[in-house]
């Protein structure tokens, strides 16, 4: 693949993980179980628009026809979007949207530490100051997951429950294809296949200090990265770009 098009794309999938992910958290602003957590989540939310609109504004001048970040996160359709099912699935009770950030925290984590040593200055530099914010996220997420999963035996069963059910979509974050292998061998991007052995150190000693059990299959749903998506993403499409597709062009 043209090393431009691989670029754009790999652009997109990590401001589309984070956007999409943003807008899920989001939504437990005012419902958390408790102020504490209602203000860490909307937090990590901010965090996580930040890192999109650092991802998307490059995406934007790397494909060179003007986009700008919020054009790429409003006027795009489904089938444009490059996210990891995993972030798109639905919130479910607090434990089950702990699980699904921990997942996600674990290996954006470790792909930012790689992508600070980018040979693109550009993606090293947003790279490193998202580092710090997913640094802390997944400090947070994983504590979160020890504490309920070596909890009561209520919160246990629920996070036992939370990882059956989101693990099959795991597998797509180490799966690569040409954009990958493309920007791996110009020093830009890590192979996600090379993500995977410290992926799995550090959830598995945070599944066992949660006394949670890691679920032995290996199938993964795939399909988001590429532009196939589950029906959920339809939803919080259609809510997060109302305003711009029902007022075009509009500014506060």
């Amino acid at each position: 693949m043209e090393k431009n098009a691989a670029l754009f794309q790999f652009l997109c999938r990590m401001g589309d993980n984070t956007l999409v992910l943003g807008h899920r958290v989001s939504e437990w602003c005012g419902h958390a179980p408790v102020i504490e957590e209602d203000i860490a989540l909307a937090n990590t939310a901010l965090d996580l628009l930040g890192q999109t609109q650092l991802w998307l504004e490059l995406a934007g001048t790397v494909e060179g026809k003007g986009r700008s970040a919020d054009d790429l996160a409003f006027l795009r359709d489904v089938w444009d979007f490059r996210n990891l099912l995993l972030v798109e699935r639905p919130n479910g009770d607090f434990g089950h949207t702990l699980l699904r950030q921990f997942l996600f925290d674990a290996w954006q984590n470790i792909i930012l530490a790689r992508l600070t040593e980018s040979r693109d200055q550009r993606i090293a530099e947003i790279a490193e100051k998202a580092a710090k914010e997913a640094a802390y996220h997944v400090e947070r997420s994983s504590g979160t997951v020890i504490g309920l999963g070596d909890g009561t035996d209520e919160s246990h069963r629920r996070m036992q429950a939370a990882l059956d059910r989101l693990w099959p979509y795991v597998g797509e974050m180490f799966c690569g294809d040409a954009a990958d292998q493309t920007l791996a061998a110009a020093g830009i991007a890590p192979r996600p296949e090379d993500l995977r052995s410290a992926w799995d150190a550090h959830v598995n000693a945070v599944l066992d200090a949660a006394t949670l059990a890691r679920p032995d299959s290996d199938f993964a749903h795939k399909g988001g990265r590429d532009g196939t998506h589950t029906e959920h993403l339809g939803y919080i499409l259609a809510d997060m770009q109302f305003l711009q597709r029902a007022y075009p062009g509009a500014a506060w």
